[in-house]
């Protein structure tokens, strides 16, 4: 029987949209469905879920719930991460709280600055232990990885073990949808190449039927006609040429120039929601309790087919019908003017021979130029990570443009420490 692993699974609204997903596949209702958390009460919610799910779809699959990590992953084809270590306290808290006290304000905090930097150091870890539990388990295991910083977590992964991992992302296909409701044509008819890093990757194509959509998205931007949450990705439009896969409230801790505490003019020009991560999270729980409160009155649930891209790749691999996806993976000659090994974000063909990146070449020089910029940070940190050199800590904080262009070089190291120390256990020891 094909098992198919969540790890995480107490992430409740994530996981029903991944099992939603599976179970719609007829090849895959029959699958061992293991769902695994640290958090008993969450597993429990999660478990329920799986059963209404099931049941809306007439299916009985067989269903697992359990603490044991080892357990879930034993014999696993599949396995899905989409866990937090450390949760939203106090881990991303002190993310945020602790860079205020330097003056330095982020949005997201997740994949690249302070906030991305220790987020990585918390999880690869993790990720490493389980990759190696993987190894014991089920080395034929394909990983299908969902936590953020993706792309530090992924290099991590690819440099420390031989588990065949892709990281997953839902950037590329929901700006593509963006943009299809901003030109006003439908997505389905849109074909475009994305090529780049996670959440600064470009869409180096993008035509209907034919036509060059840029004109019409340069347009928008020089009648100053974007959608006020998206500023920041029009104006970069602007200036570099290309459309970025990734939100602009994401996008503006990546570079240097959107926010800044001298200039309160360019977050209200700019629309920059600060602080933006805390208040999805309060949310995200308040989500997660009115879902508990309405199972345990009995509600049912819809199965909608979602557009992430887990159950897809588990159908085609199965199945043999191909499928091209966005995924992360090892720049092995896959982007010549990016590092060789970085973790890069490309079309992936999916289909009975498994995950086959697309070779993409070279991208435009001042893309490539921008994405080397938090790449030097994601190198440092994963170093970091696997080596236990505190001192690779300060480097990629150093380095990190959007930390680099508010404070001086001994203010990021306080600043660095001051986040090592609040963290705590939550952090290995760094020598």
């Amino acid at each position: 029987m094909l098992k198919i692993t969540l790890i995480g699974a107490g992430s409740t609204v994530f996981a029903r949209n991944l099992i939603g997903d599976i179970l719609s596949f007829p090849e895959l209702s029959g699958a061992h469905l293991c769902l695994f958390d640290i958090d008993p009460q969450r597993l429990r919610v999660s478990e329920i879920v799986a059963h209404r799910l099931a049941e809306r779809l007439g299916l009985r699959p067989t269903i697992e719930a359990t603490t044991d990590r080892r357990r879930a992953l034993d014999g696993a084809n599949y396995a899905i991460s989409m866990f937090q270590v450390g949760g939203y306290k106090p881990a991303t808290v002190i993310d945020f709280e602790v860079p205020k006290r330097y003056g330095l304000r982020q949005t997201i905090a997740d994949t690249l600055g302070v906030g991305g930097i220790m987020r990585a150091l918390r999880t690869i870890p993790v990720l490493l232990e389980i990759g190696r539990e993987m190894e014991e388990l089920c080395p034929d295991v394909y990983f299908l990885q969902y936590v953020n910083p993706m792309a530090m977590n992924c290099w991590a992964l690819s440099r420390a073990t031989r588990i065949r991992t892709i990281g997953l992302c839902h950037s590329v296909q929901g700006t593509a949808e963006q943009l299809a409701q901003d030109v006003g044509v439908p997505v389905e008819e849109i074909n475009y190449l994305c090529a780049g890093i996670n959440h600064m990757a470009f869409y180096l194509k993008l035509e209907h039927n034919g036509e060059d959509l840029y004109p019409r998205l340069r347009q928008i931007a020089a009648e100053g006609k974007a959608p006020h949450w998206n500023r920041v990705r029009y104006e970069v439009l602007r200036h570099l040429g290309y459309f970025v896969t990734e939100s602009s409230e994401h996008f503006s801790e990546y570079v240097p120039w959107f926010i800044k505490r001298d200039r309160p003019d360019l977050i209200a020009q700019f629309n920059i929601p600060l602080d933006e991560y805390l208040r999805r999270c309060e949310a995200q729980i308040a989500e997660w309790e009115a879902l508990r409160r309405r199972l345990e009155a009995g509600e049912s649930l819809e199965v909608r087919r979602s557009h992430e891209y887990g159950a897809l790749i588990i159908h085609s691999i199965e199945t043999g019908q191909p499928r091209v996806v966005y995924g992360n993976v090892p720049n092995e000659g896959l982007i010549d003017n990016l590092p060789a090994g970085c973790c890069v974000e490309v079309p992936v063909l999916v289909d009975k021979n498994g995950i086959q990146p697309v070779r993409v070449g070279r991208l435009p020089v001042q893309l490539a130029a921008l994405m080397r910029t938090n790449i030097n940070v994601q190198e440092l940190t994963v170093e970091a990570a696997l080596t236990g050199r505190r001192e690779h800590i300060y480097h990629a904080a150093y380095l990190d443009p959007h930390t680099a262009a508010e404070l001086d070089l001994n203010q990021i190291r306080a600043l660095v420490d001051d986040l090592i120390a609040a963290h705590g256990h939550w952090l290995p020891a760094y020598h």
